[in-house]
């Protein structure tokens, strides 16, 4: 990071030092904690996009709040950047998303200022809600303000908990921070002004007064609300916020500190549910990121002066990549294929699929519950619906994929991206349990691809079948095979050897296969490629069980209830006895950093492997290593 001055940002350690300053220096505040956060992405990467933009409403939130004794839950979490850098943790920003290193998301283990640990949308008017319950219960007077996107807001989680905290009799504050620009943005002073009032003190009291007086005279009560209803729609926009309870401000604009800090101090004294509409721009600041918010959303490193930069040479292909390339090809094959994203068009790969097939493409928003429902809906009717979702984000559908899909047994293809480990993002980003809780569910299979073609060949395979079916593949690139055009299946629960050898077989799952050869060399073991954890080829695995005294089994998944217990079962079901040793990721959450890094630290690259192994089956290998 240059070794520019931020001369008031560095004299802020603790949001009571930020308390402390005059409002007219804020301004000045904002623009460098603007520039540092610019600069400090830019070298290490990260998210920019949605921190530039909620830089003045996270200095106006502190400066107002009482923090962190009052209760601030950001959703989603991956604008609180400047949140971090605000509360004691700026010198640290060098290790972001780092081995060891700040969390890119809110963690309450990395500080009393992260009330709640957030990374999956539309979860924070729920946390805030128990909160400010849990206030009121212990007698405490405190508050809990919830800031959620407009993204966010589509969830059904966020309206279940709308619903529930408009009669819950609690001082909450829900912050809207609408950044998409699909509601016209305030103008001008009036709107500050009437923003202001709607949130002072005067305002509420008599908007309660006069309904208690008019309630005696209904006609005149009726007028009254009318009117009331009539004067705020000239100022705001029409919003059913009230009609859950709240009392509804807005809309402001979130990088007007002249117009957030009146209006939260305002908000402050308020009782009740009350909901603050801003509107924000992402990348707020800086042009390049204001003109492209997507390509800026989480960018690598960068040069601010320049910005990014297109590679000079291609890189490898992923696995994304992949699938959005066979989910082209499939569809201009078969008519009946649909594709579903619950807002991760980018993400999944999907860009190309909907600029060729709009009226086959379907983005749900953050939605997974029904992206899975709609799917089941679809494949009701004959057609062959293709849900692009993360290994991380289907575990929030898991009723509707039992409930919806499987006991219907509906041909849904889930194109699982982000299995296993994913770096950066860390533990809640980790597509660490997909293998178990898939696996136990009736009707449903799941095949795990070793390299780049494998995947568009598995993809095939499921989309062929009329039954439920999903692939996992990881996020980022593979070995670098090259990928056939052509749109052949493999059989199914089938897998093969690929490498002959004695004694001990490595039994691999997914890409865990590259590692299993590497270490399979210098072992003289057999490697066998699964592909399929479920149907499992027992015949396979009877065959190699029957001719090697041990076996191992690796897994970039979770071990408890993954594709090594399913060799357990099966070996148990066909009276087989043989040792096994199973390598996949240990029971605890994994943490954020490199991924390369982090497979070596659970034994799961090619070292570790070969390593367990001699270290399990040290007697068996003695043999081998003195004929050798």
């Amino acid at each position: 990071m240059p070794n520019q001055p931020y001369p008031l940002l560095e004299t802020i350690n603790d949001p009571a030092e930020l308390r402390k300053l005059p409002r007219t220096q804020l301004h000045t505040l904002a623009g460098e904690l603007r520039e540092f956060l610019l600069n400090s992405v830019a070298n290490t990467g990260g998210h920019l996009s949605s921190n530039l933009g909620t830089v003045e409403l996270t200095l106006a939130l502190h400066y107002v709040f009482n923090t962190p004794d009052d209760r601030l839950v950001w959703d989603v979490g991956h604008q609180t950047y400047p949140h971090k850098i605000l509360t004691g943790r700026r010198t640290r920003m060098p290790s972001l998303r780092q081995l060891g290193g700040l969390s890119g998301f809110p963690q309450r283990t990395e500080s009393a200022f992260d009330a709640f640990g957030t990374a999956h949308s539309s979860t924070s008017i729920s946390a805030a809600l128990g909160m400010a319950l849990a206030a009121k219960i212990k007698g405490e007077e405190r508050r809990a303000i919830a800031i959620i996107g407009d993204g966010a807001l589509t969830a059904g989680m966020a309206f279940e908990a709308l619903n529930n905290a408009g009669v819950a009799d609690c001082d909450l504050l829900v912050i809207l921070n609408d950044n998409d620009m699909s509601i016209s943005p305030p103008v001008g002073a009036l709107n500050r002004y009437l923003a202001q009032l709607l949130s002072g003190q005067f305002y509420a009291a008599a908007k309660n007064v006069g309904k208690t007086v008019l309630k005696g005279a209904p006609p005149l009560f009726e007028l009254a609300k009318r009117i009331e209803e009539h004067a705020k729609g000239m100022v705001v926009p029409a919003t059913l916020f009230e009609k859950f309870g709240f009392n509804y401000i807005g809309p402001i604009d979130g990088h007007d500190l002249d117009s957030l800090i009146p209006t939260l101090e305002n908000i402050r004294h308020l009782k009740g549910p009350q909901f603050l509409h801003v509107v924000t721009k992402k990348g707020q600041g800086y042009k390049l990121a204001e003109a492209d918010p997507v390509a800026y959303h989480g960018p690598g490193k960068f040069d601010p002066a320049v910005g990014l930069q297109k590679a000079k040479v291609a890189s490898a292909t992923t696995f994304t990549q992949v699938f959005g390339q066979w989910l082209c090809d499939m569809a201009a094959a078969d008519k009946r294929l649909v594709g579903i994203t619950p807002a991760m068009r980018e993400g999944s790969g999907m860009v190309e699929f909907e600029r060729r097939f709009p009226d086959r493409y379907f983005d749900v928003g953050i939605a997974e519950q029904h992206a899975v429902t709609f799917a089941a809906g679809l494949a009701a009717e004959g057609l062959k619906p293709v849900v692009a979702i993360y290994s991380t984000f289907l575990q929030r559908a898991y009723d509707q994929l039992i409930h919806d899909v499987a006991i219907q047994n509906l041909p849904v293809v889930f194109a699982l991206d982000r299995a296993g480990l994913v770096g950066a993002d860390g533990a809640t980003h980790a597509g660490a349990y997909d293998i178990p809780f898939l696996r136990c569910i009736p009707n449903i299979s799941l095949a795990c691809p070793a390299d780049e073609n494998e995947c568009r060949q598995l993809l095939s395979t499921a989309f062929a079948q009329e039954h439920p079916v999903a692939v996992r593949y990881p996020r980022g690139a593979g070995c670098g095979a090259a990928v056939s055009a052509s749109l052949e299946a493999l059989p199914i629960g089938k897998g093969e050897i690929r490498r002959q050898g004695a004694g001990i077989a490595i039994l691999a799952f997914g890409t865990m296969l590259h590692p299993a050869l590497a270490a399979a060399e210098s072992l003289g073991a057999t490697v066998v490629n699964m592909r399929w954890v479920k149907p499992l080829d027992v015949a396979l695995l009877s065959a190699v069980a029957k001719d090697h005294a041990a076996l191992v089994t690796v897994e970039e998944g979770a071990l408890m209830g993954g594709a090594g217990s399913a060799v357990l079962e099966a070996l148990q079901a066909t009276g087989l006895v043989v040792p096994v040793l199973q390598l996949g990721l240990a029971d605890q959450f994994i943490e954020h950093g490199d991924p390369a890094k982090l497979l070596a630290l659970q034994g799961l690259d090619g070292q570790g492997i070969e390593a367990s192994v001699r270290e399990r089956f040290a007697a068996l290998l003695e043999p081998a290593a003195h004929s050798a």
